[in-house]
């Protein structure tokens, strides 16, 4: 099976180009045609010689997921249906706002963390994404973009990605390479449903990142309903765990809390988020919850 260009940091690649025999310079050039001019398809770089652009076709996979649907809302927001290699489908999302576009991008197909509000749990967990499949929909919305640039990146879409931790951690270095994508730290935001050992992970590991945290209760009880992992890593646990990766980091991190009529909203709800919060350098993104289909939560209204 080919390895898929995606898959190789510009250093493995040089090794690569080199243990066959083509010169150092070349990686360079063919980063640039990926990543400067946006061509993917070997064959049509110019000044790659014929028998080193014949060598990667024959060894080297650079396809990108397909697009299988697309639907644009009001607000200029895309969601994409994409299908992988093996037939298995995902999500990606753009969505515009003023200067910047920002990128939701999946981390696995389904989710094995059977949060009870979100879509994705319905599904279970088929598989993890590999590396070229995370990077493949950013290149990919890329292209769609055109003239546009891609700005922002966020690990929110379909999946735990703490729990697809090495494929991410090289993801966010490919993306973070100057020779590859060029994203800022500050630019990729990584959403987790409280995976404490990997937070502490990623602390340790020394790679900036910005982390979101899906809250949606700060009351023990009402969390794990909500969300099982709570049961496994509650609240105190997950606490301590941020502090130590905001005092590592120097990040504000990011909560979201989905708002869901008559369980996580009132008075009682309100004094533990400030409780919660307090003491957190954080920002908090209220959302309404969207409805789904055979699920009875109910969502609050404009003026709730």
């Amino acid at each position: 099976m080919k390895k898929h260009f995606l898959e190789f940091s510009p250093e493995d690649f040089t090794i690569f180009l080199i243990e066959n025999n083509y010169k150092k310079f070349r990686s360079k050039q063919i980063y640039n045609w990926f990543f400067e001019k946006n061509l993917h398809k070997f064959s049509q770089m110019r000044n790659i010689p014929k028998n080193l652009r014949e060598f990667l076709d024959e060894n080297i996979d650079s396809s990108l997921p397909e697009i299988v649907q697309k639907q644009v809302s009001l607000d200029g927001t895309s969601k994409y249906l994409l299908e992988l290699s093996d037939g298995n489908k995902i999500e990606m999302v753009l969505m515009p706002s003023g200067k910047k576009n920002t990128l939701c991008v999946s981390s696995q197909v389904g989710c094995a963390r059977n949060c009870q509000f979100c879509a994705t749990a319905t599904l279970g967990l088929k598989r993890n994404l590999t590396v070229s499949e995370i990077l493949g929909q950013i290149y990919l919305a890329r292209l769609e973009l055109g003239d546009n640039k891609l700005t922002n990146i966020v690990f929110m879409g379909m999946g735990e990605p703490l729990d697809n931790y090495d494929n991410l951690i090289k993801s966010i270095k490919i993306l973070q390479h100057e020779q590859a994508f060029s994203f800022s730290p500050r630019r990729i935001t990584v959403s987790t449903s409280g995976v404490v050992p990997k937070i502490n992970q990623l602390a340790e590991s020394g790679l900036k990142v910005k982390l979101a945290v899906s809250l949606n209760a700060a009351i023990d009880s009402k969390r794990s309903v909500l969300m099982p992992i709570n049961k496994i890593y509650p609240l105190v646990e997950l606490k301590k765990a941020l502090l130590d990766f905001s005092h590592k980091t120097n990040f504000r991190i990011t909560f979201e809390y989905v708002l869901i009529k008559n369980f996580n909203m009132d008075d009682e709800d309100i004094k533990a988020i400030k409780k919660f919060l307090g003491d957190i350098s954080c920002k908090i993104n209220i959302i309404a919850w969207n409805a789904v289909e055979n699920l009875s939560y109910l969502s609050p209204s404009e003026d709730e």
